[in-house]
């Protein structure tokens, strides 16, 4: 039987609240996307709905939101400008990564927040990764972030593959659908 996304998330609610009080936040400070596999960047803030429509990633400088992305192979992709104190989650799979979306969000901070891409520090989660998927979006997604100026040092990759580690990871595939969702969360510390 396929769990659909949605029983999916109601099933992990009670957990996911855990952890965003656990950092310190409630949940009606939880800034989601929509994630529809495309490439709209939304920034956010303490004014925005709880869901941002037809978005993938979100960016802001308010320490008083949390933002969030759910995952199961896709990867959340997490930017931290060390010097504007602004924050960008993404999600990102192979759709999201064949248009662009990393880079998207990194033109959208230095437009919101006048951030620079040498300055953004930039952490790739668990996705999956061949050999248990055919397509290696997490190398483009380095590939793409170099080319549009992030730092080698500051590029990260856990290198973990959902797929390989059901015991850790949900993995919408290697579980045929039958899964949960992992629940991304980046935070400013408040002051």
């Amino acid at each position: 039987m396929k769990v659909d996304r949605q029983e999916a998330l109601e099933r992990l609610r009670p957990w996911h609240q855990r952890q965003i009080e656990a950092l310190g936040y409630e949940v009606s400070d939880l800034r989601t996307a929509e994630q529809v596999h495309g490439s709209l960047v939304v920034r956010v803030d303490a004014k925005s709905a709880g869901l941002t429509p037809a978005a993938d990633g979100l960016i802001t400088n308010d320490s008083s939101v949390i933002l969030g992305i759910y995952v199961a192979d896709c990867g959340a992709i997490y930017l931290h400008d060390t010097r504007r104190h602004a924050i960008g989650l993404v999600h990102s799979g192979k759709n999201g990564t064949e248009l662009g979306i990393v880079p998207t969000a990194i033109q959208a901070m230095t437009r919101e927040f006048g951030s620079q891409a040498s300055d953004i520090v930039v952490q790739v989660s668990p996705c999956i990764r061949p050999p248990r998927y055919e397509i290696d979006f997490a190398s483009g997604i380095s590939e793409q972030c170099m080319a549009i100026g992030v730092m080698i040092e500051h590029y990260h990759d856990c290198a973990l593959c959902t797929a390989q580690d059901l015991e850790r990871f949900y993995s919408y595939r290697a579980e045929k659908g039958q899964t949960g969702r992992m629940l991304a969360l980046l935070s400013l510390r408040r002051s």
